[in-house]
């Protein structure tokens, strides 16, 4: 390459439409390379972590170069399958690279300045303040700088750019750019002996001379004690923390001995991930069933990429996985595991780890960002034998730097969890599961007691291999499932509080024999929405278009769509009554009323409430397991997948919600969320039962859920998604079209309808307000785009991007936000 001209496409986490090239300094010629980071500035001020994609020669015409302030790699932290990888997701789910590289980093890997704020010298002089701009010119005084992001969460407002721009008009404050403090390896104090001393009558030597200082010797003591090197002379370090507690002495007694050159102290570089040894096992003998599963997936790869395992709940689906995960750590590939919920690493992760001890690694989002840059680190060494040869992880999981890949097992394989709903890209990670495993040469499992309508059409038309479990491990039989008709309940006055008389009975049997309870209702909260029983007045959000769910543990109304929260109402605020009552029911409203007929009983509930803490799902899985809970009264996320061995009961409260929603999914997941919910009973010891509470027990997906005949409803519902075009016969594109001003959402969603109809003809439909027109302030409008399979779907793609940004480059609509959603679900 010519020495003087030198440039580097890079990739900005931002979304443009394409990489911003920048002009590589002497200096940084002889080690850049791609996929490495570095720092660069973008617009006036901003400096911005990039990944260098290309390195060319060729100077841009339409804009002078920057140049890279600095590079922060020594090799690259991105490699080129990534980059390839990266290009694909943007090109498919209509998003720029920059948002796809702002997904797939930990935000620990990327630098960014942030707007800080600093007190003017003479600020005390500044008059006219208002009461906000007092308060924080009160904290600066003491903090001395603040950054915006610190300013809106002490002020508590998401964006304080306002008062900050007024103060700085004022005369009161100024701005200044500075880096954010990146990931920084934790560090530990070590001891160990000094490097003079290399023999055991050195020691002795040691202990002769502080006989009488009774505290060094003791800590002399502890140290060889911790250490052990007497045992064949290895100078072991110890941490500097557990040397004091175990010696009870003071750091001061340690610096005694530092200066005599008895011991060294230094500093080490440590994980924050757990690195505890395992007394790993042998891999456990799969039954026939199992061991004829196993032979007919091996069979199937080695003419199919894709394998579709349909194995019914409890047929020990996970043994499979580890067999085939086994298989390829022989091969020294790597494997990823998926599972869609964070809740299933922590029961899975004990099984794995007893096979495969320190070979596994976990990625989710309630780690660090400290923690997560760690697994991406580990995952990247390409010595095979130290990095981690197992990820467990849930969706995100996917874009960790695999270097030889050669597994991908997506577990629970219909769950939607799996899909990206915001911010871009809105990726589905089973789907892009099977696209990374073909960029390595890799294999791909789908497992699923449930599978999709989409997973199972692709084995039907021969696209993926088909692999059946249909026996329960052990041979338990499945659970016998009771339909309890609340309609009749109701009429005949029979219902207790939200309970049908069959419910409340064999909760108490279950009781009576100790074994547990597992109460599913998909919606959290105490109640959705309050009412006044004299006027009908009903307590919504002020940001969205939708009513308050109240949470009695807080005592408070909350917005699920934008968090908003308004303490609870004593009083109409529209006719000053009193008489406000509870409508409908959530987890919470069901834990309450449980006690009342079970006082006696241990509660836990499982929703998003109750599992935010970074732990919170492993002790309440961990307290279920044990023993520890009798009821366990959750939302959907009990129905994934979780083995618990004592669950004989399992009570569905309302099935009508999933049923009457209004969505052409509606029956399938309907039909999954009660399969699956009812596979939690009896898995271990004796058949299990299920308890479903419907108002209409005469319904065909009540039916398959009672004859367990996922095969009727597949043939059912692939025959109308054909008549009404929908997927897996056409591709659906959703279009949001967001504005803070009604009239604008409106008029630029017909624009954009209008051209779209001129191109797709009766494909389109919209402009329509979804069930809630208004979120965050937020008027919404949708458009539905179906795309026949047999259509070109890249040049579909092209010509919608280009009339979303027509419709943008008009001056009346160039504030309005248009989202583009690729296979919503």
């Amino acid at each position: 390459m010519n020495e003087e001209l030198l440039y580097a496409d890079v990739i900005i986490p931002l979304n443009l439409a394409d990489t911003y090239t920048y002009s590589v300094p002497d200096k940084f010629k002889p080690v850049i390379k791609i996929g490495m980071r570095v720092l660069v500035q973008f617009g006036r001020k901003r400096i911005y972590t990039g990944i260098v994609k290309n390195i060319h020669e060729n100077k841009p015409e339409l804009y002078e170069t920057k140049e890279i302030h600095e590079i922060l790699d020594s090799t690259p932290i991105v490699n080129q399958l990534q980059l390839r990888f990266w290009d694909w997701i943007a090109s498919y789910y209509m998003c720029s690279i920059g948002e796809v590289f702002r997904a797939a980093l930990p935000a620990g890997l990327k630098l960014e300045s942030e707007t800080n704020v600093f007190l003017q010298a003479d600020s005390e002089n500044i008059k006219d303040l208002n009461q906000r701009e007092e308060q924080l010119l009160n904290v600066l005084k003491k903090e001395k700088v603040l950054s915006i992001t610190k300013i809106n969460s002490l002020l508590e407002q998401k964006q304080s750019i306002t008062l900050v721009k007024s103060l700085i008009e004022k005369g009161a404050v100024y701005v200044e750019e500075r880096l954010r403090k990146s990931y920084k390896p934790k560090t530990e104090k070590y001891i160990r002996l000094d490097k003079e001393i290399n023999s055991e009558e050195q020691i002795q030597e040691i202990f002769d001379k502080l006989g009488r200082a009774k505290a060094q010797l003791k800590l002399m003591m502890a140290y060889i004690s911790l250490s052990k090197c007497f045992s064949d002379f290895k100078i072991v370090e110890v941490p500097k923390k557990l040397l004091l507690e175990k010696s009870g002495v003071s750091s001061a007694i340690l610096q005694s001995l530092i200066k005599k050159s008895y011991l060294e102290e230094y500093t080490k570089v440590v994980g924050r991930l757990p690195e505890d040894d395992y007394n790993t096992k042998e891999l456990a003998v799969l039954n026939n069933a199992q061991q004829n599963a196993f032979k007919e997936i091996k069979q199937h790869f080695k003419t199919k990429d894709i394998v579709l395992l349909h194995g019914i709940t409890s047929s020990g689906k996970t043994e499979l996985y580890i067999h085939l995960i086994a298989e390829t750590l022989k091969k020294e590939k790597q494997v990823l595991y998926l599972l869609p919920e964070i809740a299933l690493t922590a029961q899975i992760i004990n099984r794995l780890k007893e096979v495969f001890g320190k070979d596994i690694g976990i990625y989710h989002s309630k780690f660090s960002d400290s923690e997560r840059v760690e697994v991406w680190l580990k995952v990247q060494k390409p010595n095979y034998n130290d990095s981690y040869k197992i990820i467990l992880g849930v969706r995100s999981s996917i874009f960790l730097p695999f270097n030889n890949l050669g597994l991908i097992i997506v577990d629970e394989e219909h769950e939607n969890s799996y899909k990206q709903y915001s911010p871009a890209p809105r990726y589905n990670a089973r789907d892009l599961a099977t696209v990374l495993a073909k960029l390595h040469e890799a294999k791909t499992l789908l497992g699923s007691a449930t599978p999709s309508l989409e997973s199972y059409y692709n084995v039907e038309t021969n696209k993926y291999g088909l692999v059946e479990l249909l026996t329960r491990y052990r041979d338990i039989q499945m659970p016998e499932i009771i339909i309890a008709d609340m309609l009749t309940a109701r009429k005949k006055k029979q219902m207790k509080s939200l309970f049908t008389p069959e419910l409340i009975d064999n909760i108490g049997i279950t009781l009576s024999e100790n074994k547990q309870v597992i109460l599913f209702q998909n919606r959290r909260g105490f109640s959705p929405y309050i009412e006044c029983a004299d006027c009908g007045w009903i307590p919504n959000c002020k940001h969205c278009d939708v009513s308050l769910t109240y949470h009695m543990k807080s005592n408070n109304l909350v917005c699920h769509y934008c968090g908003y929260t308004h303490a609870m109402i004593s009083e109409c605020p529209a006719c000053g009554n009193i008489n406000l009552q509870t409508k409908g029911f959530g987890t919470e409203k069901v834990e309450d009323e449980i006690k009342l007929f079970f006082p006696k009983a241990r509660l836990l509930r499982m929703d998003l409430d109750s599992t935010r803490s970074k732990h919170g799902y492993e002790k309440i899985i961990s307290a279920f397991e044990t023993g520890k809970v009798d009821i366990l009264i959750g939302t959907q996320m009990v129905t994934k997948g979780l083995d618990f061995d004592h669950v004989s009961l399992v009570g569905i409260l309302n099935a009508d919600n999933m049923l009457n929603f209004p969505d052409f999914r509606a029956f399938e997941r309907s039909f999954q969320l009660m399969s699956q919910v009812s596979g939690r009973a009896g898995r271990k010891h004796k058949r299990g039962k299920v308890i479903i509470q419907v108002t209409n027990p005469k319904h065909q997906i009540i039916k398959d859920v009672v004859e367990n005949n996922y095969k009727n409803m597949y043939y059912q519902q692939i025959q109308e998604r054909k008549n009404y075009k929908y997927p897996p016969f056409y591709r659906i594109i959703e279009i949001t079209v967001k504005h803070k001003d009604y009239n604008k959402t409106n008029s630029a969603s017909k624009v954009l309808a209008s051209i779209l109809k001129s191109h797709f003809g009766s494909n389109i439909l919209g402009p329509e307000s979804p069930l809630i027109n208004r979120i965050q302030n937020y008027f919404i409008k949708k458009i539905i785009v179906k795309i026949p399979r047999s259509q070109t779907v890249s040049r579909n793609k092209f010509m919608i991007l280009k009339a979303g940004k027509y419709v943008n480059t008009n001056k009346n609509y160039k504030d309005v936000k248009i989202v583009f959603n690729v296979d919503p679900l």
